[in-house]
């Protein structure tokens, strides 16, 4: 019963870790773009994925001229800590229907590329 409790309070850390509003790290996040996310993504141009420039506080599946799947266009997100976390984490659970295959399963790589997120405005 005991390891239970312990494997139930490390399982939770990262999320109370997000909800105390403990942030990742911009700079590591920035390198794990650049390696995991780049090849689809551009914070200022479409490619296989929609750009990211002021992806924070706008809807989801509403960049202009992008194709997005049926399912995220309809979709009522709005991008913020939480539901970027979520979408990372595995985005068919978040979305069903919704086209991106990739996911990262680490909360501490995660937190990392939010705050990275975080960082791009529109100029």
């Amino acid at each position: 019963m005991r390891a239970a409790a312990l494997l139930a309070c490390a399982l939770a850390l990262p999320a109370c870790a997000q909800q105390a509003g403990v942030r990742g790290d911009a700079q590591r996040g920035q390198a794990l773009y650049e390696q995991r996310c780049a090849a689809c993504h551009s914070p200022g141009a479409d490619r296989v994925g929609p750009r990211h420039d002021g992806v924070f506080g706008r809807r989801a599946g509403s960049v202009a001229g992008y194709a997005y799947s049926p399912a995220l266009r309809r979709s009522t997100l709005v991008w913020d800590e939480r539901t970027l976390d979520a979408w990372l984490r595995d985005p068919q659970a978040l979305v069903p229907g919704q086209q991106m295959g990739y996911s990262v399963p680490d909360a501490t790589a995660r937190a990392d590329l939010v705050a990275y997120l975080r960082t791009l405005s529109t100029k």
